[in-house]
């Protein structure tokens, strides 16, 4: 699931001063969605490049040729309403209301919005969050107490037909909407000014839309030259930490843990930002749990970083440099599987072992090292069901 961080910027927040420190804290944090009032639509496409969605009140109805291009098109990614009205009790629901109300309650003839701003006060607001969801693109529920706001029957109910997204104020609350019953809200509205909580909410998302792989061990079976062929460093826009690296290997069932270039060596300076990964051949795992050959890398791509716990992250390709190298066929068993990769003959490369980080060059037969196993067979990056022999 891909989970989204959308800030609150509209005049509630303040003037357009401070509503514009806000944006500008999301927008260098990282976040996906800003919400603000339809007036400031255009000033926040000024500041940087996000998604902007809009409030919609009963004054912006039918307003749309005068606010948006040319033709008429809107401004906006999305609009939203529900403020100043029935969503956010200005206007208080019918007292009739029995859960048979829907987005239309809340257009009020705007055929343009799209989504659907709700404080939960009640059962009945629940009801009607319920109902305008049906309806809408996204659904924003903001509860006034997260001890008894009912995410969990809306995550239960409302099922995929809508982008859920759960009001917070801190990424402790995002952290706990991204979990609720394993499922989890598909985005958070963050309120809050304080820039450290703007960028701990993201780090929220990016750590709940990662995988975490079963790493295993496998015993190493043969280490011998090969003679020479043209290796791949990845150099990425990000720097590892000393745990880190990258799932390289011959065979895509079989990857083995490449560590990032993090350690000093007498002979070469710590590059942690760079993982030696192999030869052109080897696949590469990426953050949508394909692979990619190392060849076919360039600045932009994305790839996989991991940790020796098997924690991942993605990472974007600064540079690929591909030379020829003196090479290594490392061979490792696992439950009788045999797998295999190229490695440079090199003491700067270096594998995770039971014994601690040890170099490519000091590997022998007997010693285990760590591998992401999966007996799947893949065509063109892709898992798929079928029998292929890779050896």
């Amino acid at each position: 699931m891909t989970r989204s961080v959308w800030l609150k910027a509209d005049d509630t927040v303040g003037d357009w001063e401070t509503r514009k420190r806000r944006i500008t804290a999301g927008l260098e944090a990282g976040v996906d969605w800003v919400l603000v009032d339809e007036d400031d639509v255009e000033k926040v496409r000024e500041l940087g490049d996000v998604k902007v969605a809009a409030f919609r009140t009963d004054a912006d109805v039918h307003v749309m040729e005068a606010e948006g291009d040319e033709d008429g098109e809107s401004l906006a990614d999305a609009y939203i309403v529900g403020k100043d009205g029935e969503g956010d009790a200005t206007v208080e629901l019918p007292s009739d209301f029995s859960g048979s109300a829907d987005l239309t309650t809340l257009r009020r003839g705007d055929d343009h919005a799209n989504g659907s701003y709700i404080r939960i006060l009640s059962k009945d607001y629940e009801s009607f969050a319920e109902e305008a969801a049906r309806d809408g693109d996204h659904t924003i529920v903001v509860g006034e107490d997260w001890t008894i706001i009912p995410l969990e029957n809306l995550i239960a109910r409302i099922g995929e037909e809508t982008e859920l997204i759960a009001g917070v104020t801190t990424a402790e609350e995002a952290k706990t909407a991204f979990e609720t019953l394993e499922i989890g809200s598909d985005g958070v509205l963050l309120d809050s000014d304080d820039h450290d909580e703007i960028r701990k909410t993201v780090e929220v998302r990016d750590e709940a839309e990662r995988e975490s792989l079963d790493l295993v061990w496998a015993e190493i079976q043969e280490v011998e030259r090969t003679g020479m062929a043209d290796r791949v460093c990845v150099d990425t826009g990000s720097l590892m930490e000393h745990d880190e690296g990258m799932l390289v290997g011959s065979m895509s069932r079989g990857l083995f843990f490449v560590h990032a270039e993090t350690a000093e060596s007498p002979y070469v300076a710590s590059r942690p930002f760079r993982v030696n990964a192999g030869a052109v051949h080897a696949y590469a795992r990426t953050p949508d749990g394909g692979t990619t050959y190392l060849s076919e890398l360039e600045s932009g791509d994305e790839v996989q970083l991991i940790d020796t716990d098997g924690h991942t992250r993605e990472a974007i390709v600064g540079r690929v440099k591909i030379e020829k190298r003196p090479m290594f066929r490392v061979v490792a068993d696992y439950e009788g599987d045999r797998v295999a990769t190229l490695l440079q003959n090199a003491e700067t490369i270096k594998v995770p072992t039971k014994e601690g980080r040890t170099a490519v060059t000091d590997l022998e037969p007997g010693d285990e090292v760590l591998i992401y196993y999966e007996d799947t067979a893949r065509h063109f990056g892709e898992a798929v069901e079928e029998s292929i022999i890779e050896k």
